[in-house]
């Protein structure tokens, strides 16, 4: 009869391992497992060899089960589903853990959790990262919007979730009324809005504005030499713009030094003026225009009057050209273009 048995190795002393070292090695260990992404292999022991029965040994009723369990065996798929086999590499993973954890312990090295990441709810047995009160697995601190990995660079806080910075700018930065991007510098605060203060300019001329400020209209902002040239009332006198004091005359508007004569140009002191065609007037300038100046005195004729040799008169300067007696009821005789009375023209020219 033939017999086997199993041999049993000879124990070999393994080599006293320093907790310093022990740690390296779980490190390292677990950043091979974290880069395989749960592609391990399960791991294979190999059974003790069993004593096996001799083919006489064996019944016939033994033989022909055997080989339908083989025949059984052959029907079934080779291939397992790719659920079972990623469970089994879970399986294996945590196996292949708890050996070294037990291990380590051993040895003398505390290998218990760091904590529990916040974002899967898993023990943290390897590296991990601290922030907002709370530890995570380094792959799973992550931006908010984006999901990209905050443990290389710096990242922003609201309302106790983690940002990079650039998804944080656009999220909640204030944005500027001009290019309406998020301003994530200095800031400039005007006509209840936040500006770039390289984007806050005249509408019109582009410039930024200097020391005299800024002047609105309809929501855009305008510097001072702009808005009064575009929406100031022009001056009816010099044609420029009126910014301060101004007078209303004449159906316009006016600079207090503009409004004069527009004949002889000199101020009206006793504020009185005559209107002739949109003009402000002196009562001289404007009598003189409508021709109803005194023939005799110059002065304007503001009451009664004698029209006569192609002028205007006062009553009482229509007069004898020779004696001064006034022609009474208009009734005269013309020399030269000069009135006369009866009596005088006789003397003089008959």
């Amino acid at each position: 009869e033939e017999s086997f048995s199993s041999v049993v190795p000879v124990p070999v002393e393994a080599g006293v391992m320093s907790p310093g070292t022990a740690t390296r090695e779980l490190d390292s260990i677990m950043n091979e497992l974290l880069g395989l992404g749960l592609e391990v292999s399960e791991p294979t022991s190999n059974p003790p060899p069993m004593a096996h029965k001799s083919m006489k040994d064996k019944k016939p009723e033994e033989t022909k089960e055997s080989d339908s369990g083989k025949q059984k065996e052959a029907k079934k798929p080779q291939h397992p589903p790719l659920s079972e086999k990623v469970s089994k590499n879970v399986d294996a993973i945590d196996d292949l853990l708890g050996s070294l954890s037990s291990d380590m312990e051993k040895m003398g090295v505390r290998t218990a959790a760091k904590g529990h990441c916040a974002s899967c709810g898993k023990c943290i047995a390897g590296k991990m990262i601290t922030a907002l009160g709370q530890v995570w697995h380094p792959e799973h601190f992550v931006c908010t919007a984006c999901r990209e990995e905050l443990g290389t660079c710096g990242f922003f806080e609201r309302d106790g979730k983690p940002y990079c910075e650039k998804d944080y700018q656009n999220l909640f930065s204030p944005r500027c009324g001009y290019c309406k991007g998020p301003i994530t510098q200095n800031i400039l605060t005007a006509m209840d809005q936040t500006w770039h203060p390289e984007h806050f300019f005249c509408s019109h001329c582009g410039d930024l504005f200097g020391p005299d400020g800024f002047m609105e209209r309809d929501g855009k902002p305008y510097c001072s030499r702009d808005f009064y040239r575009l929406f100031a009332p022009k001056c009816s006198g010099c044609g420029e713009p009126v910014k301060e004091n101004y007078l209303s005359a004449a159906n316009g508007t006016w600079h207090p030094d503009c409004f004069v004569c527009a004949d002889c140009l000199k101020p009206f002191t006793d504020g009185c003026f005559l209107e002739l065609n949109g003009r402000p007037l002196c009562s001289l300038h404007y009598h003189s225009r409508q021709g109803t100046l005194c023939g005799t005195c110059g002065e304007p004729i503001s009451g009664r009057c004698i029209a006569a040799l192609d002028r205007k008169f006062h009553p009482e300067h229509f007069v004898c050209a020779f004696c001064l007696r006034q022609l009474s009821q208009g009734v005269f005789k013309e020399q030269a273009g000069k009135p006369y009375c009866s009596v005088c023209h006789t003397k003089l020219f008959v």
